[in-house]
């Protein structure tokens, strides 16, 4: 099974759990007075259930939920009475509804019609001749002219059942009047129903606000006096007596089943990122148990008791590799998460700046961390939001070129060795060069005899605050946005890349690392110091003699394969003493014009690192993602790739940093 159908299974079976436990909540209350908080509940479910089928095109389910829908927002404004049948009605076809489920995990989907017209028939059977109580002639009419009908059908419930209908009048200084009004609403809820919220200007001081809060109530109106400390105004009397409901006959048992289709669990990533730290250590204990049995082989030699350790050793790396394997595997959700989520957002701000946009989306199963699934949504929705506003012409724009109407935006997930890459891209008018090289000469980014190929079009885009939008607007931001991008990435060691062409289009390509729990690490060292750098982040690795280095424009570089390599001697960069006389190796890391060669001293081999923060006090550190504990609990720093390469960006432009 797909796991984008059992991430609907597992979201529909927890809507249809929570429906019947509202319908059995309802059965319970039918005698002593329904609460309307729940009928809302079960409508907004239906709901809910109508929009997340909507969004796995399963259309029988979606039809049969938004007729439960209608039903249900019947009963809520009052045009059907519920009762044991509507009850029982309720029952039956949320059970249909599981079916319905269940037969969307073994591949089938039964045709919902016959289903539909039976709640059609059922709801028209039902429909009442207005039995509510008329509030005219004792509510002032300027009340009554800004209820929904919602609310003039639970005024009217409220009068009918004989509560006395009040007003009170609260006024509220600006700053705490979010959590005053809501503990005075939690108050009158415990004496009767809030109607309605109603603002007020009527006798409201300059810097505060007022409200008029209509609820219905069978407290006496003193105690309301008492208990409330606002004024209250009563409209309708409350009736001495009221008629009790009949009592609620014996439910006829539902033919159910109690069994769940999927087995899914839900878990909060907080208490996963504990397990894996809790992996963590125990891949530390692994190290210290491998290194022992080696130690106890040079001093021993091969004896029983030490051939033991090694047996168990074995068995320990092997059990801990599979249990991180299992680990990582629960926190891979699919990216088409993500990728319905922006198709809203597509959806959206096409209609606020009406285009027309025509959307793609491959590759919806590839797997991705959940951190990073979640901390790429920011990116990814300014990415969507400039292809809509800079991107994609107007329509008749799009003719005069000789373009469909619709725009065109891809959005395409794959897996490339240990990263996923996202590519989005759009059928615009491209990247504007010379107005990126207005907007850089006015911003003084660049020099004016500066040649703009891709490399520098992307870095000059992505600098903060820089915008070629002439006028604001809500759908391409406020010159943000295009930086965040950069730096959300760059925070899990993610890359991003910018092809574009006149009149064709751009397309951005973000690559991401596949996890970020327990990552791979080469170990190197410069001068005296070890530093892990993150496999992710690295295509290969190389020894260059110091005399195959040239300099070009106050920059180091290497001649590999037909191209210019730039290079970064980490000895420089952090401070610290060189040993080497003649060579070095270099760790080549990034992709495109985006790739760098770190020069260090010495290479000792791949280490499964778990990375922790070097916490607020070193949050600003430059040239640091972290730390690492390795060894014999020794402690080492993990580089910062991305920092790195900024670093090579910047000596290329024959600047420094700040």
């Amino acid at each position: 099974m797909k796991s984008s159908k059992k991430e609907f299974i597992a979201e529909a079976e927890e809507l249809l759990e929570e429906s019947q436990r509202l319908v059995l909540e309802i059965q319970d209350t039918l005698a002593t007075g329904l609460n309307p908080d729940t009928i809302n509940a079960l409508f907004r479910s239906m709901h809910t259930l109508k929009g997340v089928s909507g969004l796995f095109g399963l259309q029988g389910i979606t039809n049969l939920s938004h007729a439960l829908e209608t039903l249900m927002d019947d009963v809520r404004l009052g045009k059907i009475e519920i009762n044991r049948s509507v009850i029982s009605f309720l029952f039956k076809n949320i059970d249909i509804l599981k079916n319905l489920v269940d037969e969307i995990g073994g591949g089938s989907e039964t045709d919902s019609g016959p289903y539909i017209k039976d709640i059609q028939a059922f709801r028209e059977s039902l429909k009442s001749a207005g039995g509510d109580a008329t509030a005219g002639g004792m509510i002032d009419e300027a009340i009554m002219k800004v209820l929904s009908e919602y609310e003039e059908h639970r005024l009217k419930a409220n009068m009918k059942e004989g509560k006395g209908i009040y007003l009170a009048k609260a006024v509220f200084s600006l700053d705490v009047f979010d959590k005053a009004l809501e503990e005075l609403t939690k108050k009158i809820k415990t004496k009767g129903e809030v109607i309605s919220t109603l603002p007020t200007s009527s006798n409201v001081p300059d810097g505060s606000i007022g409200f008029n809060l209509m609820f219905g109530s069978r407290t006496p109106p003193e105690e309301l006096k008492a208990d409330i400390p606002y004024e209250i105004e009563a409209l309708v009397k409350s009736k001495t007596e009221v008629q009790a409901a009949p009592p609620l006959p014996p439910a006829q048992k539902q033919d159910t089943h109690l069994k769940s289709t999927t087995t899914t669990v839900r878990v909060d990533i907080e208490k996963l990122d504990r397990i894996l730290n809790t992996v963590g250590e125990l891949a530390l204990a692994k190290g210290a148990v491998k290194r022992i049995g080696t130690e106890l082989v040079d001093q021993y030699g091969h004896t029983s008791l030490v051939y033991d350790v090694h047996k168990i050793t074995q068995t320990l790396e092997r059990r801990l590799a599979e249990l991180q394997d299992q680990v990582l595997e629960i926190r891979m959700v699919p990216i088409g998460q993500i990728f319905s989520r922006l198709a809203q957002v597509i959806r959206r701000y096409s209609r606020d700046v009406d285009k027309h946009i025509d959307l793609v989306i491959y590759g919806e199963e590839t797997e991705l961390d959940k951190y990073i699934a979640e901390e790429i949504i920011d990116p990814l929705m300014h990415l969507v939001r400039n292809s809509i506003d800079h991107g994609i012409e107007p329509a008749e724009e799009r003719k005069r070129k000789g373009k469909k109407e619709e725009g065109t935006v891809i959005i395409k997930a794959y897996q490339k060795g240990n990263h996923v890459v996202v590519e989005l891209r759009d059928d615009g008018a491209g990247i504007n060069v010379e107005k990126v090289r207005k907007k850089a000469l006015e911003k003084g980014l660049i020099d004016k005899d500066t040649e703009l190929d891709a490399g520098k079009i992307m870095d000059i885009i992505f600098t903060p605050g820089f915008s070629t939008k002439d006028v604001v607007s809500e759908v391409s931001g406020r010159g943000v946005g295009m930086d965040v991008v950069r730096e959300k990435l760059s925070a899990f060691g993610g890359f991003v890349e910018v092809e574009t062409a006149k009149d064709v289009g751009t397309t951005f390509m973000l690559t991401l690392p596949i996890t970020l729990a327990i990552i791979k690490a080469l170990i190197v060292r410069v001068g005296h110091e070890r530093f892990s750098v993150p496999l992710t982040s690295m295509s290969e690795t190389l020894i260059i003699d110091h005399r195959d280095i040239q300099t070009i424009e106050w920059k180091e570089v290497y001649y590999l394969r037909g191209e210019m390599l730039p290079l970064v001697r980490i000895s420089s960069f952090l401070g610290i003493d060189s040993d080497t006389a003649g060579r070095s190796f270099a760790v080549v890391v990034g992709y495109g014009e985006r790739r760098v060669g770190l020069l260090v001293d010495e290479l000792f081999g791949q280490h499964e690192i778990v990375i922790k923060s070097l916490g607020e006090y070193f949050k600003r550190l430059r040239g640091f993602a972290g730390a690492a504990e390795i060894g014999k609990h020794e402690v080492i720093l993990v580089l910062d790739i991305e920092a790195l390469i900024d670093e090579s960006m910047v000596r290329q432009k024959g600047g420094t940093h700040v």
